[in-house]
């Protein structure tokens, strides 16, 4: 049975380095949100055009990820859970991986905003990140964001089935990929 393993949480969490961490634990397939927009955003900056493309780039790749036979994918993003669009993206993306019959797993990541702050400059993710680099503008999106919008569920706001949520401001890329494994059985 393929598996698609959702991983969300704020910006600088570590949801990428989870994502690559489990790619090696599982043979899984890392399908990180940046991947798109780092390759858009050179062309269109951060527009409506930029987003307009990310998104159909995004559902492309999951159609074709769901006829294939691979094993399974890992995909990364931020939910904004006050935003019906993001609500509707999310559903979408798994009525699309679900429509042939893959296991859909949610992994929800959450650490403490020193921590993410701490996170954000790290060379790993500033080398996996280009739009990441200008930090000054990165850190302020990091902490607007946390005034504008919610970035982590509420208690029993997710209703998938196969759903785990972490704290992993004192935990390695290394161990939450273990938690997550283990935890799914992946």
């Amino acid at each position: 049975m393929k598996k698609f393993v959702f991983i969300f949480g704020p910006q600088a969490v570590g949801k990428m380095s989870v994502g690559q961490e489990l790619a090696k634990e599982t043979g899984l397939k890392l399908f990180h949100n940046h991947m798109t927009i780092d390759l858009l955003e050179p062309l269109f900056g951060f527009s409506t055009e930029m987003w307009k493309l990310t998104h159909l780039f995004r559902r492309e790749i999951f159609k074709s990820f769901s006829k294939s036979d691979s094993y399974g994918m890992i995909f990364t993003k931020i939910w904004y859970f006050d935003k019906k669009e993001d609500w509707d993206e999310i559903e979408n993306m798994c009525q699309i991986v679900a429509s042939e019959g893959a296991d859909i797993y949610f992994v929800e990541l959450e650490a403490k905003v020193e921590e993410r702050l701490i996170r954000n400059k790290s060379t790993h993710r500033l080398e996996h990140k280009p739009t990441k680099r200008n930090i000054k503008q990165s850190e302020q999106h990091l902490l607007g964001t946390m005034e504008s919008s919610r970035l982590n569920s509420k208690k029993d706001e997710i209703k998938n089935k196969n759903y785990i949520r972490i704290d992993n401001t004192d935990l390695s890329p290394e161990k939450v990929a273990q938690l997550i494994k283990q935890n799914f059985q992946l």
